[in-house]
C-alpha cells in the first residue's frame, strides 16, 4: 500500500542516501551546509534575543554546519565562539570550506569555553553516532547541562543515535533543529525527550528522492490514514457499520465494557459482548446500547463465531488466562476474521508463542505493552526493530504500546507515534485503545491504517480531556476528535 511520504521518517543510511541523490542533481555540499547552518541561526534568532553563543564544532560535517551557524549569528550583531573538537588542520570538504569563512576565533573545547555563554549551539556530532562521547564532548555538554545553559543541537544532541533513540551520553537539549525530515530517534525514547523542540527545516533537498528511498518509516498523522478513515454514508445502516464482537472476561468486566464503548464509538455499527451467563446480569445493568449475550456452554461461543454478520473480534480485556481464553483466542483466528488480541489473550500464549503465530491466518492486530510482548517476542534490539522481528515472524500487526507506541506491519512498515499525553498512563487506557481498534476494523478498516488510526486517536482524545483523565472518559472525547478529523478532510 503506497504511504504518505509527508512523514516520512528517514534512517542514517536514508538521510545520507537524499544527500547523495540531492548532490547528483547538481547541487553542492558546500550549498546544503550554508542552508543547513542559515536554518539553525533562523530558529535561533527566532526564539531569542542576541546574546552570547558559543557554538560546540565537531569535526565533520555538523561541524561545518556548526560554523556556518556562527558566521549568520555574528553577521547579525550576536557575541559569538567557537569551540573546535580537534583543529581546523583535521577539517576536510565543505567543512574545512566554511571554517575558512569564519572570521572569528576557534579554541579548544573545554568547559572553560562555556565561560560567559549565555546559549550554547551543539554542532559536535550528527545522529550517524554508534559510539560512546568522548571525554572531552561529554565533559563540555556536561558542564552546560550542570549550568543550565539552553542547548540548541543540530540534527540530534550528540550521542543520540538516530535510528533508535538511545542515548551515548547525551544531553537534553532545548531545541534541536534537523534536515528534510525526522529521524526515528527523534520519536523513539529517550530521543524524545532529549531533543526538546524539534524543528524540521528545508535545505533544498528535493522530495522527489523518497521515491527513490522508499522510507517505510512514518510519524503517525491524519495524512496517512484519513482518507481510508470510515464515516457514515447517506443510505447507510447498522449492519453496513460493522458488527463487533467483544470476549468479555469474569469477575473483571469493566475492561470489556470500557472497549465495547470504544469500539462503538469508533463507529461500529452494533457491538455485542459475549458473557457467561453467570456474568450476564453485571454486563446487563451495566450497558445500553451495547448488546450482550450470555454463553451457557462453550459451544455457544464457536456458534456466535459461525455468524457471518460479526466482522471483527476482540479479546483479551479482563478474560483471565488458562485454556478458555486459549481456545476462545483460536477460534477466532480460525475464522480468518480480523481479531484484536490484547492483554490475558496474549499473556495465555506466553509458554507456547509459536501456537499463537501459526494461528494467525488473516488480518490479526496484537497490543502488547512492554511486559506482554516480553512474554512472547525477543526483547533484546531497539524497539522499531524489535516491533519489526515481531510483526514478521507472527504475521500480525503489532501495536507495541508506551509513551512511544510503535505500529508495524509484517512486512515492515512502521508508524511511530507522538500524540500521546503522559496523561494515558491510567488503568484501563489499553483495553480503550484495543476497543478503537476493533470498531475501526469492524467498518472494514486496513489493520495496519486501523492500528495507525486508532493509536492516534487515542492520543488525541486523551489530550482533549486534559489532566485527571481517567480510562472511561476516552470513549467520550472520540465524536470531537473525530469532528475535526471529517472537518479537515
Amino acid at each position: 500500500m503506497k504511504m504518505n511520504f509527508q512523514t516520512a521518517l528517514l534512517d542514517v543510511r536514508q538521510m545520507g542516501e537524499a544527500d547523495r541523490l540531492t548532490v547528483a542533481s547538481g547541487k553542492t555540499v558546500i550549498e546544503l551546509m550554508e542552508n543547513a547552518g542559515s536554518a539553525v541561526a533562523h530558529e535561533i534568532e527566532k526564539r531569542w534575543s542576541a546574546r552570547s553563543v558559543i557554538v560546540l564544532c565537531g569535526p565533520g560535517n555538523n561541524g561545518g554546519d556548526g560554523f556556518v551557524a556562527a558566521r549568520h549569528l555574528s553577521e547579525a550583531g550576536w557575541s559569538v565562539r567557537i569551540a573546535l573538537l580537534g583543529s581546523r588542520d583535521h577539517l576536510t570538504d565543505a567543512a574545512l570550506h566554511h571554517a575558512e569563512l569564519w572570521r572569528g576565533g576557534v579554541q579548544q573545547l573545554v568547559p572553560d569555553a562555556l565561560d560567559g555563554a549565555e546559549l550554547v549551539v551543539d554542532a559536535l556530532f550528527g545522529a550517524g553516532l554508534s559510539r560512546a562521547l568522548d571525554k572531552p564532548v561529554a565533559e563540555i555538554l556536561s558542564a552546560a547541562a550542570c549550568r543550565r545553559l539552553p542547548i540548541v543541537a543540530i540534527d540530534v544532541p550528540s550521542g543520540l543515535m538516530g535510528d533508535t533513540g538511545e542515548s551515548l551520553g547525551a544531553v537534553a537539549s532545548i531545541l534541536t533543529v534537523t534536515f528534510f525530515r525526522k529521524k526515528p530517534g527523534h520519536l523513539l525514547l529517550p530521543g524524545r525527550r532529549l531533543c526538546g523542540e524539534v524543528v524540521v527545516a528545508d535545505i533544498g533537498i528535493p522530495c522527489s528522492v523518497l521515491a527513490q528511498i522508499c522510507p517505510n518509516a512514518f510519524e503517525n498523522d491524519p495524512c496517512l490514514w484519513i482518507g481510508n478513515l470510515p464515516r457514515p454514508q447517506d443510505g447507510g445502516n447498522k449492519y453496513s457499520r460493522g458488527h463487533a464482537l467483544i470476549s468479555g472476561g469474569y469477575p473483571m468486566t469493566g475492561a470489556a465494557r470500557m472497549a465495547a464503548r470504544a469500539a462503538a464509538r469508533a463507529g461500529a455499527g452494533l457491538t455485542t459482548i459475549a458473557v457467561s451467563s453467570l456474568a450476564l446480569p453485571v454486563y446487563a445493568a451495566a450497558l445500553t446500547s451495547i448488546m450482550v449475550q450470555p454463553l451457557a456452554v462453550p459451544e455457544d461461543f464457536e456458534c456466535l463465531l459461525d455468524d457471518a454478520h460479526y466482522k471483527a473480534f476482540l479479546i483479551g480485556p479482563g478474560a483471565g488466562t488458562g485454556e478458555e481464553t486459549r481456545a476462545r483466542v483460536l477460534a477466532m483466528l480460525e475464522t480468518g476474521r480480523p481479531t484484536v488480541l490484547d492483554a490475558d489473550a496474549l499473556t495465555t500464549f506466553a509458554d507456547d508463542p509459536p501456537t499463537l503465530d501459526q494461528a494467525i491466518i488473516g488480518p490479526c492486530v496484537l497490543t502488547p505493552h512492554d511486559g506482554e510482548f516480553h512474554r512472547l517476542f525477543d526483547p533484546s534490539g531497539d524497539k522499531l526493530t524489535r516491533t519489526r522481528i515481531a510483526a514478521h515472524r507472527s504475521g500480525a500487526i503489532i501495536i507495541l504500546k508506551g509513551s512511544d507506541t510503535v505500529i508495524t506491519a509484517p512486512d515492515g512498515r512502521s508508524v511511530i507515534n507522538s500524540n500521546a499525553p503522559p496523561t494515558l498512563a491510567t488503568a484501563g487506557a489499553g483495553d480503550v485503545l484495543s476497543g478503537i481498534v476493533l470498531g475501526l476494523l469492524a467498518q472494514g478498516m486496513e489493520p495496519f491504517l486501523a492500528a495507525s488510526a486508532a493509536v492516534w486517536l487515542h492520543g488525541a482524545a486523551a489530550t482533549e480531556f486534559g489532566p485527571g483523565l481517567i480510562a472511561e472518559d476516552l470513549p467520550d472525547l472520540l465524536p470531537v476528535v473525530f469532528r475535526r478529523l471529517y472537518e479537515q478532510k
